[in-house]
């Protein structure tokens, strides 16, 4: 073979490749194209010899090393040159499986011809023990002749039975070869069906998977509306609001801790209860003609604030119970032993704007 001829005439042919499609040629050389594919292009050197041209250097390694596995059976066709970006092999004829299968019956003959083809594969070292029927050539012999073998080698992940083939012969015939196939090889048969059923399996949870995704989504997008929801919890933007808020809680908690405070001083609860709730309303009832100071802020100082209280506790203090007055009483006639004569010390109250130190419940 010439192959300084071969390679002027290469040099005259470009092959680019594409994504998810056929690679794209483009054409300056005599000779004729006649097949492309995702690798490469095929073109008529001589009735007898035919040039793969790739579209990258790792697809033409890929096919050469692939099909110099094989040469020294008659499955594969015979190596003449490699380029870089190239192969020139024989001209494989005949008819492909996927044509044959069109017209013909898938005999049991030709399916034991086709586990024979995955021995070989297997045999010579490929990684992929598959192949799609296109791929696939019947000679007049009744042989078989395979071609794009690149995709054999250098896989990392591989099925562990040909799903490729099974799947490209269709459903009816897909059931004829491995009906075929249980009759040669029961063992073999249970092995290819044991992944089929996990391959079947594995769709069912992709789609398990696949349909809780849009209740993802919409949890999603209730979490977004329940934040845009949650403003209308806000208060502070609304100042008059705010400051009625406000003195609802100050209200609450005056209302809380002065009943704690009365509590131990020995008061009844509910008699303070309604003292408390009955000088509220006095006020309510008063701002509604001059305007309520609580409403209005800073309208009361510290001092004032302190004043109204002292002059409330004051008001209110017939609150105690005999029984708490009669514990006072008691008291001052008990002789104090050394003990009791020791101050109990009780936090500070800040009472009137000025603060009084309870001891044991007596004044100082």
């Amino acid at each position: 073979m010439d192959t300084q001829k071969l390679e002027k005439l290469m040099k005259k042919i470009k092959v680019k490749n594409l994504l998810n499609a056929d690679v794209e040629v483009e054409n300056k050389s005599p000779l004729k194209m006649i097949g492309k594919g995702r690798q490469g292009a095929v073109f008529h050197y001589t009735d007898v010899i035919c040039v793969k041209v790739f579209g990258n250097q790792e697809d033409c390694d890929r096919e050469h090393y692939a099909l110099s596995l094989g040469q020294h059976t008659d499955l594969f066709p015979k190596v003449h040159a490699k380029g870089k970006l190239y192969i020139a092999m024989d001209f494989v004829r005949g008819v492909d499986l996927r044509e044959y299968l069109q017209s013909q019956p898938l005999s049991e003959e030709l399916s034991n011809k086709l586990i024979q083809m995955l021995i070989v594969f297997k045999e010579i070292g490929y990684e992929r023990i598959d192949h799609h029927k296109r791929q696939i050539y019947l000679q007049k012999d009744g042989s078989l002749k395979v071609i794009d073998v690149a995709r054999t080698v250098w896989r990392d992940r591989v099925y562990p039975y040909p799903r490729k083939l099974l799947n490209s012969l269709g459903d009816d015939n897909k059931e004829i070869f491995l009906s075929h196939v249980q009759a040669l090889s029961p063992q073999l048969y249970e092995e290819w069906l044991h992944y089929i059923r996990m391959e079947e399996l594995s769709k069912e949870i992709y789609q398990v998977i696949l349909n809780e995704e849009p209740d993802d989504a919409k949890k999603t997008e209730k979490k977004k509306a329940l934040k845009t929801e949650s403003n209308k919890l806000l208060t502070r933007d609304d100042e008059k609001n705010y400051v009625v808020l406000m003195e609802g809680l100050m209200h609450k908690v005056f209302k809380e801790e002065w009943v704690k405070t009365m509590l131990a001083r020995g008061a009844d609860p509910e008699a303070v209860k309604e003292e408390i709730d009955k000088y509220w309303d006095e006020r309510e009832l008063k701002s509604l003609g001059q305007g309520n100071p609580l409403t209005t802020p800073n309208s009361v100082t510290n001092q004032e604030a302190g004043r109204r209280f002292a002059g409330f506790r004051e008001k209110n203090s017939h609150l105690e119970t005999s029984t708490a007055k009669k514990t006072k009483s008691e008291s001052k006639s008990k002789p104090k032993s050394k003990d009791d004569k020791k101050e109990v010390k009780v936090k500070d109250k800040k009472v009137g704007g000025g603060r009084k130190k309870y001891t044991g419940g007596k004044k100082k």
